[in-house]
């Protein structure tokens, strides 16, 4: 496995088949112990037929989709290099978690206090999963989070009982569109100076000037939005921790609230859209009923978020359907003709929980910034003091 990243500030994260199989030494579940996922389990009446279940509804005849939901999963957003189907077997998907399950154990057992030093550099073995992976890109092989602050998730996502490969399933390949030229162009030019908006933690640090401001640091690292798009739109699964959204509901308007880092989205309801003149970083978000699947358009982007290096024309559209006690289906369409030849879209289960939404005390202007750009003042008197 390795990472590869573009010029245009794209990652991929790249892995074998092979790796999805992990024959021999760990235990592969059974089919039957993983056809239960929250949209497998449906009951049944006599005969063999799915009873249809009914949605509770707000005082409006709306379905209620309020609640607090878990999305943390192991499942990547892009379909690993080698990997040529949406659908996992039990056995791949039984493979992934298992393995997930016992490198969890191990890393949260007590530390060994006649234990050697660990190699220079931290772990440079091949790590073997997607979550792996991240954890190692955000520090962990040195210096990074002690897995105690970690809570990526668990499981492979499940999408009408079947194992998802990837939350994207629209193109068929399972992977964001490649940039068009001129999107390509204007990211390398923004890169040339700053780092990324949405950079991610253990997001490479940028050129010299990417320091002379904080305004030029990444959203993330000033605690103004989550990385890796939790705050959305499109809302993403974390894959470190703080994986809880909060939904709360009324006629008017529709508030998705996020763990990580704090984010508040209001979608209002029935409305237009504000004027073009006026932006906002998550948009604007205006709602809708089809049926019984809240419909979410966001437009009116600025440009100082830039998701996954789209420009301030991003389009949006999210559907929120529930379709069982426990499940929130949540369906995204990402559109930007000016970044991407085409639109791209995915899918994922929330799955209902009863676990606290904690407060994520990060916020602009704490020491960690000031330290940093205090840091690039100090390494440029030494590097002028080193000229004379």
């Amino acid at each position: 496995m390795s990472v590869q990243t573009y010029n245009d500030g794209r990652t991929e994260i790249l892995m074998p088949n092979r790796l999805l199989t992990f024959a021999g030494a760990l235990a592969v579940a059974t089919a039957a112990s993983l056809s239960s996922g929250p949209l497998a389990a449906q009951s049944t009446a006599a005969g063999g037929a799915a009873k249809k279940w009914t949605p509770p509804r707000t005082a409006d005849g709306h379905p209620d989709l309020q609640g607090t939901y878990n999305v943390a999963t192991i499942t990547p957003l892009e379909r690993p290099a080698g990997v040529t189907s949406l659908t996992l077997t039990h056995e791949q998907a039984a493979a992934l978690e298992n393995y997930e399950s016992q490198r969890n154990q191990k890393n949260a057992q007590p530390s060994r206090a006649d234990r050697e030093a660990p190699p220079v550099g931290g772990d440079r073995s091949v790590p073997k999963t997607f979550i792996e992976t991240l954890e190692r890109a955000g520090g962990g092989a040195v210096g990074g989070y002690n897995t105690f602050w970690l809570a990526g998730g668990t499981q492979v996502i499940t999408v009408d009982g079947q194992k998802r490969s990837s939350l994207i399933v629209d193109p068929p390949e399972g992977r964001v569109p490649r940039m068009k030229p001129e999107a390509q162009k204007r990211n390398a030019a923004l890169l040339a100076v700053a780092v990324s908006p949405d950079a991610a933690e253990g997001a490479a640090a940028g050129p010299a000037g990417a320091f002379d401001g904080p305004e030029l640091r990444p959203l993330a690292e000033r605690c103004l939005l989550g990385f890796g798009s939790t705050s959305g739109p499109p809302t993403l699964p974390n894959y470190f921790y703080n994986n809880l959204k909060q939904i709360v509901q009324t006629r008017d308007a529709v508030m998705i609230l996020n763990e990580m880092v704090h984010d508040a989205r209001v979608v209002r309801m029935n409305v237009e859209h504000l004027p073009q003149t006026i932006r906002r970083w998550m948009g604007d978000s205006v709602g809708r009923w089809e049926g019984d699947t809240l419909v979410v358009d966001t437009t009116n982007f600025t440009a100082k978020t830039q998701f996954r290096g789209s420009g301030e024309n991003l389009h949006v559209i999210e559907r929120f359907t529930r379709v069982d006690p426990n499940t929130v289906m949540y369906r995204f369409t990402v559109d930007d003709p000016a970044t991407w030849d085409r639109s791209w879209s995915g899918e994922y289960p929330w799955v209902a929980t009863t676990e606290p939404l904690y407060e994520y005390a990060c916020h602009e202007g704490n020491y960690s910034l000031g330290g940093i750009l205090r840091g690039a003042r100090l390494s440029e008197a030494e590097a002028a003091a080193k000229k004379q």
